[in-house]
């Protein structure tokens, strides 16, 4: 329904630049060009046309703005995307197997663990 809206919008407000050219201004406009118009409907008879015309189609932007804006699509909330976000565990890439193996040296104790303690001297 929105995207109906939308382009019933685009089609209303060309429709409105092209009628707001059709007008007659002070200077004469481009209205006072259409003469086989003139000669059937009378010079009056297209003033009053134009400018109903006008107001008609200035109105019906106005409403389908405003109906457009009841239709906009309801997407998820930026930041409610960002606080909720969980990041993935790192992958860690299997250990190639090798046909040789490199020799294992003695695993040295980790820090914080007490050596370990000496047997007692025998006299």
């Amino acid at each position: 329904m929105y995207s109906v809206l939308v382009i019933l919008a685009i089609v209303v407000a060309v429709l409105l630049i092209f009628i707001v050219l059709i007008q007659e201004s002070k200077g004469g406009g481009l209205a006072s060009s259409f003469a086989s118009s003139n000669q059937i409907m009378g010079v009056r008879k297209t003033t009053d046309f134009v400018e109903k015309a006008t107001w008609t189609l200035a109105g019906l932007l106005v409403m389908l703005s405003v109906m457009t804006r009841f239709f906009i699509p309801v997407g998820k909330d930026v930041d409610a995307n960002v606080t909720n976000m969980t990041m993935p565990a790192p992958t860690v890439p299997a250990p190639a197997k090798n046909a040789t193996a490199p020799a294992k040296a003695p695993a040295a104790p980790a820090q914080g663990t007490p050596a370990p303690a000496k047997a007692p001297v025998q006299q």
